[in-house]
């Protein structure tokens, strides 16, 4: 706690408190009323996107209340550089997890036990054991954060079992206010959040889901890889990001073939040794333009504001994944990109993944449905923004303008007849080939297994010659995704009918659908790079050069010392002293006694 807040009003210490100590001058979206139930004592679920403030809502309440405020995180390999960038501005914080010695979590228990933190960051596996809560017995504490909650859920895609046991919280200290706070959950999530965690008497906050600096563009077609590239190359020649692929084998082929191309890009999977995931991890915070490729198993409460771009090269089993993932971008709020490109094969594996789960029938209806919303997601015609916070019951109004298919609607075909071809040369050909082998004999392409089969000699032989096969390959996916068609659980992917494919065929219903042109696609999205003078990018480029410095001497990463968003407002600004320094966005008072003139003396020089 500040001294000079001491004997302010609460309201009034917690502004204080973010201005001083965080360096914003007001409070966002619902940041004001969630402190302020805390601070009365009251239990809150907070759902706010990535890069909304959700910690904020926390922290200045631990630094308030008597006590220390215990963060639940599951998140050990971070956790020292969430607790380095709260020391860098003023907070007294540390963390407690596995990866120290008995002397350290000795050390770490006595400034508990002596009321010398504001927080501390712990695991749920550890906030578990009978040793942890009796040491919590002893102390004095403020409040319980529970970060990524989202996690509680068996629904969810990131469920921890650990965090079911959570709801010990309230029963051991039912006095301590509780939060709860996650970027990602539907309505059922949020329902089981609240089972799970007893948290039937909090305040639920809801804030937009939308992210409006992201731009999304999702695209299906072949050679992924390379369009991955000239994506990057276009938008993001020096930038930070992240590659999404689903097996642990494409990240590293992904990386090699990235590095060979000339960029910095580090593989991230379970498959890695500990020591070589938090050497890459550190790295990617750390140094400016690494590209992380990695499974989900990488950027869960990663707080690195300054990734510009998030890629998949698979398509995600859910729209929940999906967001969260791409949330990784921009979250300092500056623009930022999310490009997805899919295929066939993601349909066909993500459905017989689904199929051959040993989980209870109404868990995989569950996630049959989830993972029907993604891939209508990624077919529609219409405004992806307006289906992507549909999703999470969020309502906008009017097409965002921001995503691939408003900037260059996409358009649509009587697919009518052609599906009709194709749905019968599925069952003239006996209901159990992959899509390559109907797409030939539609086609009439001689092979010796057709004509083995005997199937040149069927009426669908030869008759789909107006379509090239990427288009065939097109209507396809669209009849898996809309349900006429589904593949066999086994190895081979053979197509069959389902019962939505009779009226169809019957002649009763018509099919319009996604047009995928002959033509290559343009691959570019939006520029998310500053927009800057020759001159303001001299000194941008300078202020970066000290940024790195600074953070280099203190072991710590470029984005705790200033955000990329602060130095854009310093150039826009050009301050001249500490007093005009200190009105800079993300300027605490820590950080300007430590940084500011290092910093006005740069902006000096460029003058």
């Amino acid at each position: 706690m500040t001294p000079a807040s001491s004997d302010l009003p609460t309201s009034a210490r917690a502004l204080d408190l973010l201005h001083s100590v965080f360096g914003y001058d007001r409070f966002r979206f619902q940041q004001a009323n969630i402190i302020q139930t805390l601070l009365d004592g009251g239990d809150a679920l907070v759902l706010m996107p990535t890069g909304g403030g959700k910690s904020v809502c926390f922290q200045i309440p631990a630094m308030i209340r008597a006590g220390v405020g215990i963060v639940i995180s599951p998140l050990i390999a971070l956790m020292q550089d969430q607790v380095d960038a709260l020391k860098t501005a003023g907070i007294r914080a540390d963390y407690m997890n596995s990866t120290q010695s008995s002397a350290v979590r000795a050390g770490v228990e006595k400034r508990l036990l002596n009321n010398e933190l504001d927080l501390l960051y712990v695991s749920p596996e550890r906030l578990n054991t009978s040793d942890f809560i009796t040491l919590l017995q002893r102390s004095c504490l403020a409040l319980f954060a529970i970060d990524e909650a989202h996690c509680v859920s068996q629904w969810g895609h990131d469920f921890r079992s650990d965090y079911l046991q959570l709801k010990l919280l309230h029963q051991q200290f039912p006095q301590v206010p509780r939060i709860a706070l996650t970027a990602t959950a539907d309505k059922r999530t949020r329902e089981e959040i609240i089972q799970q965690l007893e948290l039937q008497q909090a305040r639920v906050f809801i804030h937009s889901f939308d992210r409006a600096n992201i731009f999304y563009r999702i695209s299906e077609g072949q050679n992924n890889r390379d369009r991955l590239w000239r994506f990057i190359q276009a938008n993001h020649a020096g930038d930070a990001g992240i590659v999404y692929c689903l097996s642990r084998k494409r990240v590293e082929a992904i990386a090699d073939w990235l590095h060979l191309k000339g960029r910095i890009a580090l593989p991230y999977h379970a498959g890695m040794d500990a020591d070589t995931r938090a050497q890459h991890q550190h790295r990617f915070l750390a140094e400016e333009g690494v590209i992380i490729v990695a499974t989900i198993a990488f950027g869960m409460g990663i707080d690195k504001p300054d990734v510009r771009f998030v890629a998949h090269l698979n398509m995600p089993k859910t729209i929940e994944a999906y967001y969260q993932e791409t949330g990784r971008a921009g979250r300092d709020g500056l623009p930022a990109n999310a490009w997805l490109a899919y295929g066939m094969q993601d349909v066909i594996s993500l459905r017989q993944i689904s199929q051959q789960s040993e989980a209870s029938e109404e868990f995989k209806r569950n996630q049959h449905r989830k993972l029907d919303s993604m891939l209508g997601l990624c077919e529609q015609v219409t405004c992806r923004r307006q289906t992507l916070l549909a999703y999470f019951d969020e309502t906008l109004d009017q097409a965002c303008g921001h995503c691939d298919n408003c900037t260059e609607p996409p358009t649509t075909w009587d697919a009518t007849e052609a599906a009709r071809k194709a749905l019968s040369c599925v069952f003239r050909t006996g209901q159990r080939f992959g899509v390559n082998y109907l797409i030939d004999v539609l086609m009439g392409k001689p092979q010796e297994r057709i004509s083995r089969n005997r199937h040149d000699q069927i009426s669908t032989w030869g008759i789909g010659t107006e379509l090239s096969m990427n288009q065939w390959r097109s209507l396809f996916r669209q009849l898996l995704v809309y349900g006429y068609l589904e593949s066999d659980s086994d190895q081979y992917g053979g197509m069959r009918l389902t019962q939505r494919a009779k009226p169809l065929l019957g002649g009763n219903e018509n099919l319009m659908l996604r047009e995928v042109s002959p033509v290559k696609q343009k691959l570019t999205s939006r520029s998310s790079r500053p927009s800057l003078e020759v001159t303001d990018q001299t000194l941008f480029d300078a202020l970066r050069a000290l940024r790195k410095s600074l953070a280099d001497d203190l072991g710590v990463p470029p984005y705790v010392i200033f955000h990329d968003k602060s130095l854009l407002e310093m150039i826009d600004a050009l301050p001249t002293n500490l007093s005009e320094m200190a009105d800079i966005s993300g300027v605490g008072a820590q950080k300007l006694e430590r940084f500011g003139q290092a910093f006005l003396t740069v902006i000096k020089q460029h003058q």
